[in-house]
């Protein structure tokens, strides 16, 4: 009896599979058969699971440049840094000479709760050496990481004192911050860097807002720069703070996708905030929604250089073992109509990846004439209907190109070595102590510390000890810019602020001096919401 039953279910079965077959398209059996064909053939053992995964990646691959697969393993990392938090113990490192350097811990992390300060290095975790070992980062982030409540021992050197120190932390969830800088540029004037748009980062603008409310703020510089994207709802719920009632943020279309729209609530606390959004050729996806509606609503004045361009809408589809396929299923259009992605061609992924290089061959970073507009791609912005300009990425109103004069040969190869960052370690280890003596504040520090000629010059010391060969002119053409970086690293590593190092810095940044002008000239702010750029009239080519 069982087996009758076992040979009718068998038949049964077989049957069902040969109607599903029927009923599938004829490229879909296509694929089954060959895929089982090489699995149960093929004269050599093979994996099916990677022969599948290699599958959709070749599918992927022909597609746009932004499908893509990752592996359980590879999603993990892709998400994390965007879902506010990961479970940790807690220290922002970097690695000196193959060892671990302390930068700072969290504020009430792991690490600072047992007593891990800035200025150690790690050189066991559980009894596994990772100082000098030429370990990857990757691989000693496995070892400090871990699920919450899971403990971790390492033993650490702490500049004078003789022995290891052993900590044992527990681990804990850390956050994952999305604003690397909030602070008053001058009286009234806010300044906020957002690195990336994650699960929390609207809540954080917020807070930050607020803080900066309470020291004064009237009016706001939001920097994007460098800013590659994240979720688009945190771009959403951003524009919702600046936006009217109504007013269309973004919206998405496809061909198998109807368009949906998002429409600000009028909720917002700062519909009437005075703005600047400073954008770079690396700010993308939700960074360019969020710079293209307040543009397109005359909402802010937009500087900087033109975006990266990335406006495909990827739908994530999760499979059992923790993989994912994130698949390009629809376009973002900014409120005034214009597509944020830049043109490419299906499956020629290189050329997409070289396009940044070859806009700075052919000078748009350095030079506003190099740039043409195409006139069959203009559009007007909904409120004043001033022109702008589609054809990939988010133009921005007020155009700063790129200082190269200060880079040489001896920067890049004394950056690419780490030499800045090695030296800062260095005289931050042997000088903290002093400095917090002498300055109080980040402020004390900012006004009265000064890189000295004899800091520079141990400086060309180390570099030479490591094959580095001095150049009197070509440091002297980088001189001012190495002195800032210094000078910036060091207020990092001696107050532990992630702000430390922008407000040093951006003495020297030109887009952001470009957009405190814009804010403090009123009547160009006013004009060029109400005209925009009249400069772009004479670049815009006729097709």
């Amino acid at each position: 009896m069982k087996k009758i039953l076992f040979v009718v279910t068998m038949g049964a079965v077989l049957s069902f599979t040969m109607t599903a077959q029927r009923a599938m398209p004829q490229a879909m059996q296509k694929l089954l058969n060959a895929e089982y064909a090489i699995n149960s053939l093929y004269v050599d053992s093979v994996n099916e699971d990677k022969l599948i995964e290699d599958a959709i990646r070749g599918m992927l691959e022909s597609l746009d440049p932004h499908s893509s697969y990752t592996d359980a393993k590879e999603t993990k990392e892709l998400e994390e840094p965007l879902q506010g938090e990961f479970s940790g113990v807690g220290i922002q490192f970097n690695m000196s000479n193959d060892t671990l350097y302390v930068i700072q811990t969290v504020p009430g992390g792991p690490s600072e709760r047992v007593g891990v300060l800035a200025g150690d290095r790690i050189i066991y975790v559980n009894d596994t050496t990772i100082a000098g070992v030429k370990m990857k980062n990757s691989d000693i982030q496995k070892r400090l990481r871990g699920k919450k409540g899971t403990n971790v021992t390492i033993k650490v050197k702490r500049p004078g004192v003789k022995e290891l120190i052993t900590f044992r932390i527990t681990r804990d969830n850390i956050p994952v911050h999305s604003i690397d800088a909030k602070y008053m540029l001058d009286e009234r004037t806010g300044y906020l860097r957002i690195s990336r748009f994650g699960a929390k980062t609207h809540e954080e603008m917020m807070e930050a807002l607020k803080e900066l409310s309470k020291q004064g703020m009237t009016q706001l510089v939001m920097d994007l720069s460098d800013n590659g994207g994240g979720y688009l709802n945190a771009a959403i719920d951003m524009c919702n703070e600046f936006l009217e009632r109504g007013q269309l943020m973004v919206y998405t279309e496809g061909d198998n996708s109807p368009r949906n729209e998002a429409n600000a609530n009028g909720w917002g606390d700062y519909k009437d905030l005075h703005m600047v959004v400073i954008v770079n050729q690396y700010s993308a996806s939700a960074a360019e929604i969020f710079a293209g509606a307040m543009q397109d609503w005359d909402r802010a004045v937009v500087v900087g250089r033109r975006t990266f361009g990335k406006g495909l809408v990827q739908r994530p589809f999760k499979f059992e073992d923790g993989s994912m396929m994130r698949l390009t299923v629809a376009r973002y259009y900014t409120p005034s109509g214009r597509c944020i992605q830049k043109p490419y061609h299906r499956g020629d992924k290189k050329a997409y990846e070289h396009e940044l290089l070859d806009r700075a061959n052919e000078g748009e970073y350095y030079c506003l004439d190099s740039i043409q507009f195409n006139d069959s791609l203009r559009y007007t912005t909904r409120l004043n209907g001033r022109t702008i300009y589609g054809g990939g990425g988010v133009m921005p109103d007020v155009y700063v190109p790129i200082d190269t004069t200060e880079y040489s040969t001896y920067y890049r190869d004394l950056s690419a070595k780490g030499i800045i960052n090695q030296y800062t370690i260095k005289y931050v280890d042997k000088n903290r102590k002093p400095i917090s003596k002498q300055y109080k504040t980040l402020k004390d520090f900012d006004n009265g510390f000064v890189v000295t000629d004899e800091m520079m010059r141990d400086f060309i010391a180390m570099g030479e000890q490591d094959s580095i060969k001095y150049d009197e002119e070509k440091y002297r053409q980088s001189e001012q810019l190495l002195k800032d970086i210094i000078k910036g690293l060091i207020a990092r590593g001696v107050y532990g602020d992630s702000s430390a190092y922008n407000v040093i810095i951006n003495h020297r940044n030109r887009d952001l001096k470009a957009a405190i002008e814009v804010l403090n000239d009123r009547e160009r702010y006013d004009r060029l919401l109400r005209e925009g750029n009249p400069e772009y009239e004479r670049l815009v080519k006729k097709l």
